[in-house]
């Protein structure tokens, strides 16, 4: 039997569901907060709230003015916009009405934009007034399915584009005149509701069809695992588009909690402050840049020195359970907006020293791990199972397996369960590829467990195999190079040889304000003989053949998808 922490979860079989449930049990709860405007830094802004009840209600009117469109069941609608409020009212709207949501990736250049549209075969599009040139441009384009333009910043109905305002009033009037046919709407929880197209970390991405099965399942099952309640608040920090940002939407609607949003990353340590959420959701670049900044102001003060004292001290006495560290270290948490209570980390691997340090400090983060097309979490660290390095315990709902071990017991993860996809859209032989004999889902990621807990060493296809069998790991490299002072990030890959082997290679960016801090300037040759002097000392403790034979240094920014991973695929390219 899987562990199971929290018995009181309540069941969820669909969106529709899941809303009913929260508007009976938390409607004039705040599910949003807004500041008035941007406020400076020290000013006290002034906030409003929009409750659960008043969300549905928007919800509704956006649903049954689509069908007054004549937006079809099981027609797709696109999606492209900021993290925002009216995000959220469109996707609920399409997928309580029986429609299919396309979330598209807001930094998308026009021509991905244009070409996933196209794919998608969708019929509507919501969007904001950014991306007006690039709707445009497929209104003219005779490829394209889409049908309705509905753009969130418009006053009126303008050039063939629809207002929400409008659409919103539209169907206030639709519903007091006894229009019920999206409140109606029937929801197949098995069926396709969700396309979403991966981030592209390879040529094509390829579209991913989700159920609300499938979401609700990810749902209720973070709630059996992590302490979730009424009182949480969360800063969305990722981009809506991505599964993990969006699934942990609905884990706030479920809650009854509220949600509040980032005017931009760097602005992050204000909008804690004035919002005072309890939970974030992120990725590692993020918590990184959080954590050096608070360790530069602790530095500046000349208290680093007494931290790392303190954190050695409560470290011990937390052996002993004597929780001490929000006392002892409240400064710290003060400027994070003084409630932080969780942080969830995911999307990327975590680096061990990242969070050891974080933990030190008493931020309390859980590592997860999972796919866009396990809808995604599949495994996740929770205050009954924490192991730095692993990326915690499979969900109650979720079973795991490791294929094809080496001698290490490290083989490829392969999962199980009502979180896994539907499929590729329109992609059957992409489909066959990943499902083996009884649904079993491969994710192409390698890893092993241990006790439980599963641990993750790299990407099945990024790893480099010699011609003598050894298989190197990039990512067991790049988090030793990573701890090189001044390096920003770095990628590990594969160079072929005249023989028709792999030279061990390395791109290193590096971090100018780092290394100005080491060296008192930045000269980009003696930049790369200080990379190539460590370097020199990491390959003294490895084996011959993991070796890094060549180095490229840069400060330019390496090729990412929106959560911070390296398009590896785009960068190799680039080099070779």
């Amino acid at each position: 039997m899987k562990e199971i922490y929290y018995e009181n979860v309540r069941k969820i079989t669909d969106f529709k569901d899941l809303l009913n449930q929260t508007v009976e049990l938390y409607g004039d709860r705040p599910a949003f907060k807004f500041k008035k405007r941007m406020y400076k830094k020290g000013e006290t802004p002034e906030f409003y709230t929009m409750s659960y009840k008043e969300f549905k209600h928007e919800i509704d009117c956006i649903g049954t003015a689509l069908n007054d469109l004549g937006i079809k069941n099981d027609e797709n609608v696109a999606l492209i916009a900021k993290d925002r409020y009216e995000w959220n009212v469109a996707y609920y709207a399409v997928t309580t009405g029986d429609k299919i949501i396309v979330p598209l990736d807001k930094s998308l250049p026009d021509n991905e934009i244009i070409s996933l549209t196209e794919r998608s075969e969708a019929k509507a599009i919501f969007f904001e007034e950014k991306y007006l040139e690039v709707m445009k441009k497929i209104k003219d384009n005779k490829l394209s399915s889409i049908e309705k333009f509905i753009c969130f910043d418009f006053e009126d109905d303008k050039d063939g584009i629809l207002s929400y305002k409008k659409m919103i009033q539209r169907g206030e009037e639709l519903l007091e005149k006894g229009d019920t046919s999206h409140l109606d709407s029937k929801i197949d929880s098995d069926k396709m509701t969700i396309m979403l197209f991966t981030s592209g970390t390879t040529s094509i991405s390829k579209a991913v069809m989700l159920s609300q099965k499938n979401v609700c399942s990810n749902v209720m099952d973070l709630n059996k695992v992590i302490k979730f309640d009424e009182n949480d608040g969360m800063l969305a920090l990722l981009p809506f588009h991505h599964t993990f940002q969006s699934t942990i939407n609905h884990v706030v609607v479920y809650i009854g909690g509220f949600m509040c949003f980032c005017d931009g990353l760097k602005y992050i340590q204000q909008n804690l402050c004035e919002y005072k959420p309890t939970v974030l959701v992120c990725v590692p670049l993020i918590l990184e840049s959080i954590y050096k900044r608070i360790m530069k102001n602790i530095e500046k003060q000349g208290k680093l020195k007494l931290v790392n004292n303190m954190i050695r001290v409560t470290n011990v006495l937390d052996k002993v359970h004597i929780k001490m560290k929000r006392k002892v270290f409240s400064q710290i948490h003060e400027a994070l907006g003084g409630n932080i209570r969780l942080i969830v980390s995911g999307a990327a691997a975590m680096d061990e020293e990242l969070a050891k340090s974080l933990s030190g400090i008493g931020l309390q983060v859980f590592q997860g791990y999972g796919l866009t097309e396990t809808s995604p979490v599949i495994a996740v660290e929770n205050d009954h199972a924490i192991k730095i390095g692993s990326v915690g315990k499979p969900l109650p709902s979720v079973e795991v397996k490791i294929e094809n071990k080496d001698e290490k017991g490290i083989g490829e993860i392969v999962v199980k369960g009502p979180n896994v996809m539907i499929g590729y859209y329109k992609n059957n032989s992409a489909t066959e590829e990943v499902f083996s004999d009884g649904n079993w889902f491969h994710t192409g990621d390698l890893g092993y467990m241990e006790n439980g807990y599963l641990y993750i060493t790299g990407r099945k296809k990024n790893v480099i195999v010699q011609k003598n069998g050894k298989n190197i790991f990039p990512e067991e490299l790049e988090i030793l190079i990573d701890h090189i002072p001044g390096v920003k990030e770095s990628m590990v890959y594969g160079k072929p040889t005249p023989d028709g082997d792999l030279d061990v290679c390395v791109k290193i960016v590096y971090d100018t304000d780092a290394i100005k801090d080491i060296m008192g300037y930045v000269q980009k040759d003696d930049v790369y003989n200080h990379m190539k002097k460590h370097i020199a000392e990491i390959n003294k403790n490895m084996p011959a053949y993991k070796h890094i034979r060549d180095i490229i240094v840069t400060d330019e920014e390496m090729i990412k998808t929106t959560t911070g991973k390296v398009k590896r695929h785009e960068e190799i390219k680039k080099i070779l």
